[in-house]
């Protein structure tokens, strides 16, 4: 085994967490409160992170980490609920699949060449993604499929900076932090903009719970850790599972079908993880 397969599959279970994210959103949680839910998901789980670690950033750092908390939790997490919301699933993930080709740009701009072959394989996960999730039926909201092409952006642009500023906090603490500085973000727009939530039923309860603990404390702890010993394009290229266990989701508990189209584009997605990691693993 490859010294670096287990931090691979330990990072992969983020993407296959928050691949849950649209199916918890739309079967659990209350209509049209997108900011609310990221607010609920994000800002909890960076005090439970902080109140165990109890590490305090260096004083350089506090930029850098609010930066950091707007586009990898706060910005990030109100786009990807509003194409949730807004959306279906399938073309939300479509769009958010580019950001591995996004990750490569920053790179670009940066000053590294990465090889062709990586443009191809992160090209062949959109493809992967377009085959196992469109749709003839899919209805295109503007703002929805602008917001899920600013999310991907925003977060693209989060893990090529959390990758290039280094601070000298512990994933725990740089995970927590990044989680309530996102969050105390997503609060007054949330507040000032969204309706205040209804009474709360267990399923509700459930599904918050499920996206704070699961969806943010596990997941980008996972994240980060996998960002600080991997590629930033790597890490990015692992994203694609999140459309890989949406749609899963969606044959095991929504009774959606599988065809050979679907498990071609499995193949894909898979194919191009693989793919963007040899060829960044060799330059």
């Amino acid at each position: 085994m490859p010294a670096r397969t287990p931090t691979l599959l330990l990072t992969a279970l983020a993407p296959l967490i928050w691949g849950s994210t649209y199916f918890v959103t739309t079967e659990f949680l209350p209509p049209d409160r997108p900011l609310t839910a990221a607010v609920l998901r994000v800002l909890p789980a960076g005090l439970l992170l902080l109140l165990w670690t109890r590490e305090w950033p260096a004083q350089a750092d506090w930029g850098k980490l609010l930066i950091l908390g707007i586009l990898n939790l706060g910005f990030f997490q109100a786009m990807l609920f509003v194409a949730a919301y807004r959306l279906p699933g399938g073309l939300a993930a479509i769009l958010s699949s580019t950001q591995t080709l996004m990750v490569l740009v920053w790179m670009v701009l940066t000053g590294s060449r990465p090889a062709k072959a990586a443009w191809w394989a992160a090209a062949l996960g959109v493809l992967g993604v377009v085959l196992l999730v469109a749709s003839p039926q899919t209805r295109f909201d503007t703002l929805g499929v602008a917001a899920a092409l600013a999310g991907a952006l925003s977060m693209a642009t989060g893990v090529f900076l959390t990758k290039r500023w280094q601070t000298g906090l512990s994933v725990l603490a740089l995970t927590g932090w990044q989680l309530l500085l996102g969050g105390l973000c997503l609060l007054p727009a949330a507040y000032l903009l969204e309706p205040g939530l209804p009474v709360l039923t267990a399923r509700n309860i459930g599904g918050y719970l499920y996206l704070c603990l699961f969806g943010a404390v596990l997941a980008y702890v996972l994240f980060f850790r996998g960002i600080r010993l991997l590629p930033p394009a790597v890490v990015s290229s692992l994203g694609l599972l999140s459309p890989v266990c949406a749609y899963l989701l969606g044959w095991l508990l929504l009774d959606q079908g599988m065809g050979s189209r679907a498990l071609l584009g499995f193949s894909l997605v898979l194919a191009s993880i693989y793919g963007v990691q040899q060829v960044l693993e060799k330059n």
